[in-house]
């Protein structure tokens, strides 16, 4: 269950009064996510049913983001990408506060997130995501990103005491904490607006076709190599086995390539922007670990996942990314 803040109808209808969406018909929470609460809401007006999401941003994201997060959707959509537009109050504001909380109002798309994708979905997520960066070009905001590389490894260090309560291969693939990784990031790669944070849960597919890139609330100035890295992470292995696929990975790098060509430097970075990539959910999977009961509401996600993923990159080298 992902729903942290439980808002009522009628404290629902009071916040959708400021729009001029009609009148609330249903809510219903959403179970996935992980970092802020999110409602299916249908209205009706004039005799036509609408659907949005309902987003409460909780702890983890912070206010002082948002106008910079949902001012790249309305960039975005602008631009014609798949990506939900922000749904505006009558008066312009891109959001209001709901149990003190900000909040903001977001348009429903359609389609599915896929599992286990295949090779066309995975060759449509890399065309999608050359095209963001290439749309976000000039998108006038900056954000630096709070879960950097510096950042992670920081997170790391705070629990290198406990990582045997997770599993004890955890500190024989880190134990460094990913400092080498931090000595080698390169800063002299391609850099713009990247999503940082493209899951399979985070793409809506009708077919192969990309109808939906959806929770920015990560999105950050950074390498556009590492976007690609990240998402190639995030894809490129089994739901269930875990397993590399390598025809995934190839798939997603030659959609992306289609728009927009990586440089030498770029794709010999990947390996290593992909071991960060790595280390960053490695290292927020350990701090949710240890602040999550283990009887909570929210299932804790299991930091090995992407430590044996870290390891595959670590291992592979180019080999994971020769076409």
């Amino acid at each position: 269950m992902a729903v942290y803040t439980q808002l009522t109808a009628a404290e629902i209808g009071d916040f959708l009064a400021a729009y001029d969406v009609g009148v609330l018909r249903s809510a219903k929470g959403i179970a996935e996510g992980v970092s802020n609460s999110n409602w299916l809401i249908e209205t009706e007006r004039d005799g036509a049913s609408q659907r949005f999401i309902l987003t409460v941003f909780e702890a983890r994201t912070q206010a002082a983001d948002l106008p910079y997060f949902l001012s790249l959707l309305d960039h975005l959509a602008a631009k014609k990408l798949p990506v939900p537009r922000t749904i505006h109050t009558r008066e312009g504001a891109l959001m209001r506060e709901a149990r003190g909380k900000p909040c903001a109002l977001i348009e429903f798309l359609p389609g599915i997130s896929i599992d286990e994708p295949e090779t066309g979905q995975a060759h449509a997520v890399g065309v999608a995501l050359a095209d963001l960066h290439l749309a976000s070009s000039d998108f006038p905001q900056s954000r630096a990103s709070s879960l950097s590389i510096p950042i992670c490894v920081q997170m790391l260090r705070d629990n290198v005491g406990r990582f045997d309560e997770i599993d004890p291969r955890l500190a024989a693939i880190l134990p460094d904490c990913g400092t080498e990784i931090l000595e080698l990031w390169p800063a002299d790669l391609p850099e713009g607006t990247i999503h940082s944070d493209l899951f399979p849960d985070n793409v809506l597919f009708v077919d192969d076709r990309v109808t939906g890139l959806i929770d920015f609330y990560f999105a950050c100035s950074g390498l556009f190599a590492y976007d690609l890295a990240v998402t190639h992470a995030a894809w490129s292995f089994g739901a269930t086995d875990h397993a590399f696929r390598r025809d995934i990975g190839d798939a997603l790098i030659e959609g992306y390539e289609s728009r927009r060509r990586l440089s030498d430097a770029e794709r010999g970075a990947l390996p290593l922007l992909a071991q960060g990539a790595c280390l960053r959910f490695v290292a927020t999977r350990v701090e949710d670990w240890f602040a999550t009961p283990s009887d909570g509401l929210v299932r804790r996600k299991n930091p090995m996942q992407f430590a044996h993923r870290l390891a595959f990159y670590r291992e592979q080298g180019e080999a994971a990314f020769t076409l």
